[in-house]
Parts: structure tokens; C-alpha cells; sequence
């Protein structure tokens, strides 16, 4: 019988008793948090575009450049801020990230024109930049491998859970207060979050006063360790590692798809489909919310397939495969609805399918990453950033020229989506060819290993 090599190793009992402690959920709490404020300032801006293209008399073009002035600002700082997390600890880069992007969320509001927005937007993405390495990182240090595709599962809920909120919410503070006076109101929530990680979190569990031997213990036993000095990235091995490239572009497809619900949707329902603006809201809530159930239950199938499969690959050529053919089905059928809320209903069905694999995704992109997973992590987040800014400035441009042809309603918007179904489909080939291939060869240590 085949060796399944995420298996975890056997936990001595006298460690793994009933009076372990769980400071690990308290870790991943804080982390579900941070995921749900990034996201809700990242997608609040997808519903103001309108309320900002009126005032600035900008068109969707130029709102297509303002979304990719954040995108490529986290996109261009991925890298260095994971690799600074392996270098300092998550710790001081969390906190940094998430104060700098909740003081540009609030300095949003203050813009006065097109440059201004680019501006500030651009430091907004580059201050969240570097995020969801330094949290990879964290889950690689405080989960073991039989946890951690539920605990990326809740983390990516939480985050799914903050773009379910940022629409509707958004839609009644931007009708109720204005968008500017909303800016402001979503950048406060992140400071308050920093303070409190700061006083409780600590990057390695073994020097938190709250993590028990019998905690310890069950961590280690397939955790990832901090090494006792900063190794260079073996680059070479990096860029050669077809796992990595085959994960990237999957990513990149991936994010590709996503951004259209991310940054446009809202704008899709109004523009194309004639809905109002408080129903546009909820409708693209509704698609958040089929991505966030996609997010949770993929957690929990990642951690059934390293029980139930040997062959743990090719359980996941499988899964990613089907998935994503599923969503490029539901987002055919709901292009041919005539119905804005059976079309935003088959938009969530196919965030389901599309999200089902993400954590799956992301225990592989941790896997293969091994000791350098902020860096690489990074290198990954980078790759999909490519993706979200081609999808970004693709619907803007698209959707102008449809209009200088004399098009109009959903005969501007809808071709547009058939270029989503081909990358979906893209996806579902790559994820047929993936095969997990280490950057580096695993170190195997005892659980007890101080």
C-alpha cells in the first residue's frame, strides 16, 4: 500500500491527552478576523465605483486603473513583505501590514480626483501587501498538517465572510453617509484588531505562556519549525519546480475569475442588468456568500483527502479538476438568465465550486514551500495578482469599447464573461497535470523535539 507522505506521525499519549490546551483556536480566531477586515476593505470599493465615477466623471477605464494602482502594489510587495515574515516573524509584519492598510482604506475617502485615488490606492494595496504569506506562515508554525486545511478553510471563510458583508454594507453607509464618509468608517476596524495581536500573539508556540507540553507536542508533530537562522531562498530550485508554476498559474486563473466579483459585479448588476443600487448589494453579497460556504467545506475536504486517499495528488487532480469545470457550467447558465437574481444565484454556485479547491490549494502551495512558505507563498500570491489586474483592466476596457461600438445593457457586459468560462476551464486542465514536487527535501524530526 502507498505511503500517504501528509500523514502525520503517532503522538506519544502522555502528550496528547484531553488536557491539551487549544491556544492554536485562539491563533486562528485572530486570524479569521484579519481575513474578514481585509476583505471587507478590499471589496468595499467595488461598490462606490459607481458613486466615485459619477463625482470624478471618470470612466471605466480609468476606474479600471484605479482598482489595478491597488492590485499591482500587492502584487510588486508579496514577495519582499513574505520574505520579510520568514525574517522577523509574522508577529511585526502583521501589524505593520494591517495598520498601513487601514489608515490608506481611510485616506480613500479623502481623494479629490483620478491621481489622488491611483495614489492612494496603490499605497493601500502595497500596505496589504504580503498578508496571506505571513498568515501561511503562521498556520505553518501553529497547526499540524491534519488540522491545517480545516484551519485555512475557516480562514478563507472569514475573508469570503468580510466580501459577503462589504457589499450590503457598503451600499447603505455610501446611500446613507456618502462614499467618502464610508471610507473611513472600514479603515478604523483593522487598528483595533493590530493592538490585540500584538499583546497575545507570539510566532513561535513554544514561548507563549498559554500553550501547554500536551499542545506543544501535537503541534510539532508535523508543524513546521522556525530554523535557527534565515536561509537564502535556493531560487534555482524554485523557478525550476514545476510544482510551483502549475500552482501559480492555477492561482492566476483563479484570481482572474474572482476579481470580476471582487471589483465588478455590482457595477455588472447596475450597468448591464438595470438593478438598484442597494439590491446590487445584496445580490453580489449573495455570490460572496457561495464563495465563503465553497471556502469552508473545501477545508474540511482537504483534511478528509489526506485521511481517506494513499495517493493524496492525484485525490486532488480530481477535486481541482471537477471544481472548477463546475463553475465555468453555472457561469454559462447563468449568462443566458434572463432573471439579475438567478443569474447572481448560478454566479454563486460557481464561486462554490471555484473556492471548493482553495484550500486544497493552499495545502499543497504550504507543503511544497516547506521552510521558506512566506517567501514562496509570496512568489505564488504574486503569480495570482497577475491574474486579478489582467481581469481588472479586461472588464473596464471591454465594457468602453462595447460602448463606443453603440452597445448597450447586458449586450455591453455578457460577452465579456465567456473569457471567465475559458479561464475556468484553463484551471480545470492544470489541476489534471499537478504533481506535488518539494523545493526542498523534507526534514524529518521527532515530535518532542524542543
Amino acid at each position: 500500500m502507498t505511503t500517504n507522505p501528509y500523514q502525520s506521525p503517532q503522538i506519544p499519549s502522555d502528550y496528547a491527552d484531553a488536557r491539551a490546551s487549544h491556544a492554536r483556536y485562539i491563533v486562528l480566531a485572530f486570524l479569521c478576523l484579519l481575513a474578514g477586515v481585509l476583505y471587507l476593505d478590499r471589496i468595499c470599493m467595488s461598490q462606490a465605483v459607481k458613486a466615485i465615477q459619477k463625482e470624478f466623471t471618470l470612466n471605466k477605464t480609468q476606474m479600471s486603473y484605479v482598482m489595478m494602482a491597488f492590485t499591482l502594489a500587492y502584487g510588486l510587495f508579496e514577495i519582499p513583505t513574505g520574505r520579510w515574515g520568514d525574517r522577523i516573524g509574522a508577529r511585526k509584519v502583521l501589524v505593520r501590514i494591517t495598520i498601513c492598510w487601514s489608515i490608506f482604506t481611510a485616506l480613500t475617502g479623502a481623494a479629490w480626483g483620478l491621481y489622488s485615488l491611483l495614489l492612494v490606492r496603490f499605497l493601500f494595496g502595497a500596505g496589504e501587501a504580503g498578508a496571506y504569506p505571513n498568515v501561511a506562515r503562521v498556520l505553518s508554525r501553529w497547526f499540524p498538517d491534519n488540522e491545517r486545511g480545516r484551519a485555512q478553510g475557516f480562514v478563507m471563510t472569514a475573508g469570503q465572510l468580510g466580501g459577503v458583508l462589504a457589499p450590503t454594507l457598503a451600499a447603505y453607509l455610501i446611500k446613507y453617509l456618502g462614499w467618502r464618509a464610508t471610507f473611513p468608517i472600514f479603515g478604523a476596524v483593522g487598528i483595533f484588531w493590530a493592538v490585540a495581536f500584538w499583546l497575545w500573539f507570539r510566532d513561535d508556540p513554544a514561548e507563549h505562556p498559554a500553550v501547554t507540553p500536551g499542545e506543544l507536542a501535537l503541534i510539532r508533530a508535523s508543524a513546521s519549525r522556525p530554523p535557527a537562522q534565515h536561509e537564502a531562498v535556493p531560487w534555482g530550485l524554485v523557478l525550476t519546480n514545476p510544482s510551483i508554476w502549475i500552482l501559480g498559474t492555477i492561482i492566476t486563473c483563479s484570481a482572474f475569475n474572482s476579481y470580476f466579483y471582487f471589483s465588478w459585479f455590482g457595477d455588472y448588476l447596475m450597468s448591464g442588468r438595470g438593478v438598484e443600487e442597494v439590491t446590487a448589494g445584496k445580490l453580489t453579497s449573495l455570490v460572496l456568500a457561495g464563495s465563503a460556504i465553497g471556502t469552508i467545506a473545501g477545508g474540511f475536504v482537504a483534511d478528509w483527502l489526506v485521511r481517506r486517499f494513499p495517493d493524496i495528488d492525484r485525490a486532488r487532480r480530481w477535486l481541482g479538476g471537477t471544481c472548477f469545470a463546475l463553475a465555468a457550467l453555472f457561469l454559462v447558465l447563468g449568462i443566458f438568465c434572463q432573471s439579475p437574481a438567478a443569474t447572481a444565484g448560478l454566479a454563486a454556485l460557481s464561486c462554490l465550486a471555484a473556492f471548493l479547491v482553495l484550500p486544497s490549494w493552499w495545502t499543497c502551495a504550504i507543503k511544497i514551500s516547506g521552510k521558506h512558505v512566506g517567501s514562496l507563498f509570496g512568489l505564488l500570491n504574486m503569480m495570482g495578482v497577475v491574474g486579478a489586474l489582467a481581469s481588472q483592466y479586461f472588464i473596464g476596457r471591454f465594457v468602453d469599447l462595447r460602448k463606443g461600438w453603440g452597445y448597450v445593457g447586458r449586450d455591453q457586459w455578457d460577452p465579456a464573461l465567456y473569457v471567465f468560462v475559458a479561464v475556468l476551464l484553463v484551471a480545470a486542465m492544470l489541476w489534471g497535470c499537478f504533481r506535488s514536487v518539494p523545493v526542498e527535501p523534507e526534514e524529518k524530526s521527532s515530535p518532542l523535539t524542543p
